[in-house]
This record gives structure tokens, C-alpha cells and sequence, in this order.
């Protein structure tokens, strides 16, 4: 199902054609979408949220202040939602989103959001027709809004004319087209390696050396690769997380020399490698067959160094695209262009942890793309929409011959 596991966020205004949007809820949570639902102070005149919430099994959105979220929720689910609804949206709310205008919690949220916009107009045929409505119908839609135009047909005034809000079916079909196209299969034919996640380093058969990775990060690469065609083998360090693409082979190591060994089973045969996993810089010399007793106050632990993995695919690349990551706390770009020249990669996925949201364990991600001869900075974003820039980048370099 192409709107399976997708987040949709749905902002209803004042119009009488709100009560349409409960059929499609409906339709959308059928397909297995995630909904969560905004209303405009007006629209709460027209639906209540206490149906809204049984029907998108989530609670609904109404202003800044609500005891049931915080003031910056706004944010969160511009973050959240990888595609936005209008609808219906008003002249009142049209005029709003043309002019950048933010005075209630609906456009707070617009404003934040990085994802794809939809606006479904819904107004008397005179202000649909008006000089006014058009230009800024016109100018959302150069901003990028995708718009779902109005139909024909009879409207809350008696009168017959445009300004009909599309019926819910129809805006359905829109929104399931739009993520069968954003789902094309852009990689299909294509070998993909993978890793993700932190290696352990064993002390003794209880302790280890780890990093605080949690591998959201490659496992959101895997699952994008994989939606857009690829064939993805995915070695991952210990965590939590499963995959959920049959296009994805997965297998669990847990320390470098393990990681190490299994991506070079791999590596010769796959057209793009993406090394997204933490792997440990050194390991203990002696790894202790019997767990080590609290007998003294100090205890040293003498360090090796493990294989350097993406140093090893830079020497033995062929004709694979390379990518690796580098996540750091000072010199961020000075250290990660530095990397990109020593490991001979075609592009490096920058991130700091002085950025707050970024980072181990978070949901979001803040990066810069470093290539051999530019960069591309991006905002914070969710990492299922990282992963989306990532693959972007990567068929853009496969198109160019890299």
C-alpha cells in the first residue's frame, strides 16, 4: 500500500466543507496512514475534535496553549509529517498562507514544515473567481504548494459554480498518487550496502566499549533505498531496531572485526556503499575469557586499534559510490573534508552533535553534504526525510558518473 507507514498531517479550516474530511480520514487510516489532525480556531464551528481523535486514533490540535501539548508541538509535527493537508482551506486562510501571515497554531505549523504541502480550497464561486483568490492561489503554488483545485457543483449558498472543495475520494487518489510517484522505483537494479548502528568492543563476557549510536539513521537509508528499488544489505551493530522492507537483507554483528569481515563479503559485488554505522576506533588488547573482579581501585585497559572499514572500501572501490559519515564536536566541516580526501569517498553525510535535535538516539537529524568540490547544508529534519535527501544526492551523483 503505498500510504502504509506514511505520516499525514491534516490542518481543517472554517468552511462548511470540513465535515468531508472525516470520510477521509477514514479512507487514509484504511490504507494504513498515520494521521494526526490541526484544526483553525474557526473550524471547530464546523467539526468537533472529539470525532476527529476517534477517527485518526490520535488527539487533535487546536491552539499553543492546549494542556494537552506543549507550546512548541507546532514544530514537532512539521518534523513529523511527510505530507501537510489544507482542506478545506479558506480565503481567510489562502490569504494567510500566501502573505506568511502566523496567528494561529494551523499556520505556526505550515510555516515549519519542510514536508509537502496539499491545499484543497473550499468558497463561494465569487471569491473562488476573485482576482484576489487567484493571484494568491498562483502565488502558493509557486511556492511549491501543490494545489487540488475546486469543483463544480452546488455550494452552501444555495448558488451552482466553482469553489466545491474536491471530494474526499478524490483528494485521497491525489495523495496516494503523490507518494506511488515519490515511491517510483529510482534505484531498482541497484546493490546497496549499508551499516548502521554502534559495534560493541568486549571487555570481558559482560562489558563492552560502545558509542551511544542507535542506528535510526542507516536503518532509515535501508528502508528508503529499498522503497525506491534497491537491493540492500544491511549490516548492522547491536540494536533495537527490525527492518520492515522485504528488499532489505539484514545482518547483526557486534564488533568491528565482525563488521569489518562481513562488509567485504559484500563490498565487491554492490554498485553504492553507505557506511552509516558508528564502528569503535579501538578495541581492548585482551579481552578477558571470565568476567573481571572489582578487586582494585584502578583498572587499566590497554587499546588497539580496529580495521578501519571505510578506509578499507576508499583502497578497494572500483567503480562502487562511496559515502561515509562523520559526526563531530569541533572543526565540523575542516574534519569531515579532511575524512572525505583520506578515505577516498564521494560524498560525506556531516553532522554535530552541537546541534540540538542531532545526533545519537534523536529522531531528527541536522547535516551538510560535503562532495569533493561543494556542499549543501539542510535544516533539521526527521531522519526518514535525511534518508530521502541521501538518496536523492545518491541517484544525482549515479546520474552524473559520479
Amino acid at each position: 500500500m503505498a500510504l502504509k507507514n506514511k505520516n499525514i498531517l491534516i490542518g481543517i479550516t472554517g468552511g462548511i466543507a470540513a465535515y468531508k474530511i472525516h470520510t477521509l480520514i477514514r479512507l487514509l487510516v484504511k490504507e494504513g496512514a498515520t494521521v494526526k489532525v490541526i484544526l483553525s480556531p474557526s473550524a471547530e464551528n464546523f467539526v468537533s475534535p472529539n470525532t476527529l481523535s476517534v477517527l485518526s486514533k490520535n488527539s487533535v490540535y487546536t491552539d499553543f496553549f492546549s494542556s494537552q501539548h506543549a507550546w512548541n508541538n507546532h514544530v514537532e509535527l512539521a518534523l513529523w509529517a511527510d505530507l501537510m493537508l489544507i482542506a478545506p482551506c479558506t480565503a481567510n486562510t489562502l490569504g494567510k498562507i500566501a502573505h506568511g501571515l502566523c496567528d494561529n497554531f494551523l499556520m505556526a505549523t505550515y510555516l515549519s514544515a519542510k514536508c509537502p504541502v496539499m491545499i484543497a480550497p473550499a468558497m463561494d464561486l465569487d471569491m473562488y473567481a476573485h482576482p484576489t483568490t487567484r493571484q494568491n492561489l498562483d502565488t502558493i503554488e509557486d511556492f511549491g504548494n501543490i494545489i487540488i483545485p475546486a469543483e463544480e457543483g452546488e455550494l452552501a449558498s444555495g448558488l451552482f459554480g466553482a469553489g466545491r472543495m474536491s471530494e474526499p475520494e478524490t483528494i485521497f487518489e491525489q495523495i496516494k498518487k503523490h507518494f506511488e510517484v515519490a515511491n517510483s522505483l529510482s534505484l531498482e537494479g541497484k546493490k546497496i550496502l549499508i551499516t548502521a548502528g554502534p559495534t560493541y568492543e568486549a571487555i570481558d563476557p559482560v562489558r563492552f566499549i560502545g558509542n551511544h549510536s542507535s542506528g535510526k539513521m542507516g536503518y532509515a537509508i535501508a528502508e528508503e533505498a529499498a522503497k525506491r528499488g534497491a537491493s540492500v544489505q544491511l549490516i548492522s551493530g547491536p540494536t533495537a531496531l527490525h527492518i520492515q522492507h522485504n528488499n532489505i537483507l539484514l545482518t547483526r554483528v557486534t564488533s568491528a572485526q565482525e563488521m569489518y569481515d562481513e562488509v567485504f563479503k559484500h563490498f565487491d559485488t554492490v554498485d553504492i556503499a553507505i557506511a552509516a554505522a558508528a564502528v569503535a576506533d579501538y578495541t581492548p588488547k585482551i579481552k578477558a575469557s571470565e568476567k573481571i573482579k572489582k578487586n582494585e581501585d584502578t583498572m587499566t585497559i590497554e587499546l588497539i586499534k580496529n580495521p578501519d572499514i571505510l578506509r578499507t572500501m576508499g583502497e578497494r572501490k572500483k567503480e562502487q559510490l562511496l559515502i561515509g559519515f562523520a559526526l563531530e564536536t569541533e572543526n565540523e566541516e575542516a574534519n569531515a573534508e579532511a575524512k572525505l580526501v583520506k578515505k577516498n569517498l564521494d560524498m560525506i553525510v556531516l553532522n554535530s552533535l552541537k546541534t540540538e535535535g542531532a545526533g545519537f538516539q534523536k529522531d531528527t537529524n541536522q547535516v551538510t553534504f560535503i562532495y569533493p568540490n561543494k556542499k549543501e547544508s539542510f535544516t533539521l529534519k526527521n531522519k526518514n526525510k535525511v534518508a530521502q535527501d541521501i538518496l536523492n544526492a545518491v541517484e544525482i551523483l549515479v546520474e552524473n558518473g559520479f
